[in-house]
């Protein structure tokens, strides 16, 4: 056997090893992230099960949360979520079709795919400044749940962009030179084809979105929530009570046991709704697969 063909060999023999390594690695890190996973989820469970009945989910809290229920916490909470869909879901779908179907410029492509990663990478915190900043202080707005459904909306439009462009790219080319050849306009391939086609990714990723604002703290900590005392906003520009904030502010009395089992409940209840719009996210993505996948 020729000296090369022994070099070959070894180093074939080596990348082998190599790749079995990383493998094991790639094996060990799933597992050590699924049972902590697993681990979180089971305490939150055995503890938030034993606060949960009928009159914790349907009755007001009182004594700054520290007795009775999460009523208008949960109605906060969803409040917030619909406000924040109901602005986002248009802008981001829009600005996903004119980034796939009107940016053709490469450059501009470029820049509009860095801000769009650019502003999904901002820490939460720093929406909750500018919300204070520029709404309630310059605005003076006051601390308002629809502000803190406009931050939220913010914060979820690039996953929502993402999730629309990458759903819309998958569409052929032959879909829309087809729509062109029976004579369609651009216009009107747009609303036949692309959204249409488009649509599944935007509620794929508005669910996404809402998974993760529906659990933030810090953007309306400041700007759209009250610790105590705040039932169903009548206006715009009122505060509400959400559970985010209600679970922060038990557990500043982790000393009182009936308050810490209320933060284990409040707990519980965020990770259902949590896990509810991730689920929804997933089946969506699977019922509503564009023709063009199926």
């Amino acid at each position: 056997m020729l000296l090369s063909d022994i070099l070959k060999l070894e180093d074939f023999m080596n990348r082998k090893w190599i790749n079995k390594f990383f493998l094991l690695i790639c094996w060990l890190v799933t597992v050590a992230s699924a049972l902590t996973l697993i681990f979180l989820l089971t305490v939150i469970v055995f503890n938030g099960a034993q606060a949960i009945n009928l009159d914790f989910l349907f009755t007001c809290s009182r004594d700054f949360g520290a007795e009775g229920g999460i009523f208008y916490q949960i109605i906060g909470s969803i409040l917030l979520i619909i406000g924040a869909s109901l602005i986002s879901f248009p802008i981001a779908l829009g600005t996903a079709i004119f980034k796939s179907e009107y940016l053709k410029n490469n450059f501009l492509q470029r820049l509009s795919s860095i801000l769009v990663y650019g502003l999904n990478g901002i820490p939460s915190i720093i929406f909750g400044i500018f919300g204070l900043i520029f709404f309630v202080h310059f605005l003076e707005t006051g601390i308002s749940w629809f502000v803190g459904a406009v931050i939220l909306a913010i914060m979820i439009i690039p996953t929502i962009v993402l999730a629309a462009y990458q759903s819309i790219n998958s569409i052929p080319k032959i879909y829309r030179d087809s729509a062109l050849a029976l004579g369609l306009n651009r216009w009107q391939v747009i609303l036949k084809v692309v959204f249409p086609q488009g649509i599944s990714g935007a509620i794929t990723g508005l669910l996404i979105g809402a998974a993760r604002a529906i659990g933030e703290t810090a953007p309306i900590m400041f700007i759209a929530t009250a610790f105590s005392g705040v039932e169903m906003p009548g206006s715009l520009f009122e505060p509400v009570t959400a559970l985010p904030t209600h679970i922060l502010a038990l557990a500043q009395h982790a000393t009182d046991s009936q308050a810490l089992k209320n933060a284990w409940g409040t707990s519980l209840v965020l990770i259902i709704l949590v896990f509810v719009f991730s689920v929804s996210a997933l089946f969506t993505r699977i019922k509503l697969k564009p023709v063009s996948q199926r």
